[in-house]
Parts: structure tokens; sequence; C-alpha cells
């Protein structure tokens, strides 16, 4: 048997590399449009008058990103606040522990245009299981309250356009989706 000319190997590497390349984009171009989707419209539970409550919502959730594709814009109050449906959760892969426990970065954005005074979005709680984490999870960012209660930014407003991350580490990635969220005049 012959052993290989150079051309042919260095043919193969370039074919092997075009190929990981292709995957890289693929991937990426998935995730944009998992990133893309709005998140289920939510219900609205109340609005209350004289305080600093604007509103409060809570989302029916468990349902996919291609089911919430095509849907009517959130509910508004006021000047723009749709409470758990300006909210988006974001996660993904992050660099994993030494020793190989898998890490996932979170993203919980509050997506509302409408400014950030008219956007202020407080109380913000998450379905998140029996969430734990082998690494330590900053219990202002977010920490479990109970069973499927996680409660984002010690519950304090995040301000639109503005964005609490962590990461944490387990050997499965956690299925998170907004519960509920209160609309407020920060």
């Amino acid at each position: 048997m012959r052993a290989p000319s150079p051309s042919t190997s260095v043919a193969a590497m370039k074919a092997l590399a075009a190929s990981a390349w292709l995957i890289v984009l693929l991937g990426s171009a998935s995730l944009a449009t998992a990133s893309a989707a709005l998140p289920p419209p939510g219900v609205v539970v109340g609005v209350a008058a004289g305080n600093n409550v604007t509103g409060s919502t809570t989302s029916s959730g468990g349902e996919g990103a291609a089911a919430t594709a095509g849907r009517r814009r959130p509910t508004r109050f006021g000047e723009g606040c749709a409470g758990a449906e300006d909210i988006s959760i974001y996660q993904g892969p992050a660099s994993p522990l030494p020793g190989g426990v898998p890490a996932y970065k979170v993203d919980v954005v509050n997506r509302c245009v409408g400014g950030p005074v008219a956007c202020a979005i407080a109380g913000i709680h998450v379905r998140c299981g029996w969430f734990s984490s082998v690494s330590l999870v900053d219990p202002t960012m977010f920490r479990r309250l109970g069973r499927d209660d996680c409660l984002v930014n010690d519950g304090r407003s995040l301000l639109g356009g503005d964005t609490v991350s962590f990461e944490y580490s387990n050997s499965f990635k956690y299925d998170l989706s907004v519960r509920a969220a209160t609309c407020v005049r920060p």
C-alpha cells in the first residue's frame, strides 16, 4: 500500500477545515434564530393605581421558540411596559470547570424599548426546577426560593435594555423560563 501524496493530505486538511467552519456557521445561525424568537405571551394579573406598581404579568411558558414565532405583540401598560412578556432569558455554554463539569452562561434581558424609566420591571421570578450549581452563583443575581421558583436581581428593578448575567455549573442545563414580573416606576 502506498503512502498518500503530500498534495492529497493538504487537500484533505483543507476539506476538513472547511467542514468545521460550516458547522460553526450553521450552529451560530441556529442560535441567532432561536434568540430572535419572542417569549410566550403572558396573562395580565392586575393593574394597581396610586402606587409604584403599574402592572403585573405572568407568562404561560412551556412552549418552544418555534411555537412563539408570529405571535402578537405583548400587551402594554401605560407608557409601554408589558412585564413578563418583556423579559427574555438566553443561555448557552460557558467554559467547563477544571473537572469537566459543564457550565452555562445566562442572560436575563429586559427587552422593553419604551425607555429605561418607562420600562422598569421588578420581582422577576423564573421557573427553574430544583436549580443548583456546582459553582457559586451570586444570590443577589439569581437564587432559588423554592421548587420551580427563582428570583432575579434580588427582586430589584431591571431598567429597559438592562441585562443580568450569571454562570452556573451542573451536569445538565436547566430549562429556565419567566414565571412572573411586575412593571414598576423606579
